[in-house]
């Protein structure tokens, strides 16, 4: 008699925006402020390896192919040859820490003509003893640096960006660590400064008029962008107060309209633009629970949102079983339904399914639903029959740490109790736990988990506390159903 067959089983494949992770620092700084700030990396980023350098004769023999970044400050990067550094290090990126005032609030035209070491870094931060103290700043720093290169050098694997453009480094060092609180793991950040990188970076041209319409998803990086954060006033060619943001913004509403625009600034030009996009006055600390909202809401980042055309919300999903939910709804013989299934069609147009899908971790189901064409009743079919199809697969999904199969909260709890914690961190550390908790419906506990980086049995006592709080909280959540 033959034993009935297993049901067969799925790899968990998580998406890892950035193949390539940067795993040393090298800190070479006159400022003592500066090099204190480095003990924050065992805290924050306990995979990195960090190399405080006391003369420029260390600095240039630290030559290794491995991903790196150099952080300097004023002085340090003076007094170096910059050149010489990134022949010896082929995948570096160098990070000027300025606590020059002029630096900080310039344009990089400016900031060269009268201080030319600036030109030589591949990312400019301002740093100072109060707002922008170098230990809340440099974790946001080495993840950009990490962005940067992986999106310039290892751009092969589809990736999601957010584009910031502005001139004045002081708001990458205030905006950037609540930009990364928000994304996590689940997209990269690109900085440019000026008109003509913005446009190099967006569609691949130096100039507007090369734009062709024919082929320009496959010019630069635009098709990978899930949101524009942009200042109005920024340098174009020689002109360092054009409203280059004004044309940026228009030309992204032309050929990418997907994608949400938020226009970082407080001047009054800005709100002549409010209908293009969210503002978001800059140091304004009451947008930025607003800026949140917006963030999760409209670029696939937190729940699915159906609205209606006057931007009314009609529904709002949490997971794919909330998804399949609306699409029942959308498959009624019912006005209700007559009015989703219209509104759905022009959201697979507009890929709006692949690219909250993607950022869901769902990578697969989203390259099949990119874009998803249709109409009608056909379209809420094959919807509906990709989700539940997903759904089946990840019931049958297991997360595998150090070969223990994690199929529920109740697994990974007892994993997280017994596994040993340089078994976990590398699942915490590349939001790989959060993925896959993504998929699996629990949302809320996988953006808990998120920003957690750690090392040692305090990580695994902090992820399974909350992982224990969330159970509890599930678990009261179906007795009320």
């Amino acid at each position: 008699m033959t034993s009935p067959s297993r049901p067969r089983e799925y790899p968990f494949i998580p998406r890892i925006i950035n193949p390539v992770k940067i795993k040393r620092a090298i800190l070479f700084a006159a400022d003592a402020q500066l090099r204190e700030s480095a003990e924050i990396f065992k805290e924050n980023m306990p995979w990195l390896g960090t190399e405080i350098l006391s003369d420029p004769q260390s600095v240039m023999m630290a030559a290794s192919d491995e991903a790196s970044v150099f952080l300097f400050d004023d002085t340090g990067l003076a007094i170096l040859d910059a050149g010489r550094v990134r022949e010896q290090n082929r995948n570096a990126v160098l990070v000027l820490l300025s606590s020059q005032a002029f630096i900080q609030c310039s344009p990089p035209q400016a900031a060269r003509q009268k201080y030319p070491y600036t030109a030589n870094a591949d990312l400019v931060f301002a740093v100072n003893k109060n707002e922008f103290a170098p230990r809340s700043i440099i974790p946001s720093v080495v993840r950009a640096a990490e962005d940067l290169l992986n999106i310039k050098k290892y751009s092969r694997v589809r990736r999601f960006i957010f584009h910031v453009v502005d001139d004045e480094p002081r708001w990458f060092s205030q905006f950037l660590p609540v930009l990364y609180t928000i994304i996590g793991q689940r997209a990269d950040i690109m900085i440019t400064r000026t008109y003509e990188e913005s446009l190099e970076f967006f569609f691949g041209v130096e100039d507007e008029s090369q734009i062709r319409k024919k082929d320009y998803l496959s010019q630069g990086h635009g098709d990978d962008v899930v949101c524009l954060i942009a200042d109005i006033f920024f340098p174009r060619g020689d002109d360092l107060q054009s409203r280059a943001g004004r044309d940026l913004i228009r030309l992204v509403n032309i050929y990418y309209p997907r994608i949400p625009v938020i226009i970082a600034s407080k001047a009054k030009e800005a709100f002549e633009l409010k209908d293009l996009g969210f503002i978001l006055p800059k140091g304004d600390q009451d947008s930025l629970q607003k800026l949140k909202d917006y963030i999760l809401n409209l670029t696939g980042l937190g729940d699915f949102l159906i609205h209606d055309k006057d931007g009314r919300e009609m529904h709002r999903a949490k997971d794919i079983y909330d998804i399949c939910n609306i699409l029942l709804e959308a498959e009624k013989d019912t006005e209700h339904g007559l009015k989703l299934r219209e509104i759905l069609e022009s959201y697979g147009e507009k890929d709006k399914f692949s690219t909250w899908l993607y950022m869901h971790s769902y990578p697969e189901l989203g390259d099949r639903l990119r874009p998803k064409r249709g109409r009608g009743q056909k379209l809420i079919t094959q919807l509906k029959r990709h989700f539940q199809v997903e759904i089946a697969r990840m019931e049958r999904t297991p997360l595998i740490i150090n070969g223990e199969k994690i199929f529920n909260l109740h697994d990974l709890h007892a994993s997280l109790q017994t596994l040993s914690a340089e078994k976990i961190q590398p699942y915490s550390d590349n939001d790989i736990v959060s993925s896959w908790l993504d998929c699996k419906g629990y949302p809320e506990l996988a953006e808990e988990l998120r920003p957690i980086h750690g090392s040692g049995p305090q990580l695994c006592q902090t992820l399974a506390q909350i992982v224990e709080k969330w159970i509890k909280a599930y678990e009261q959540r179906e007795s009320k159903r």
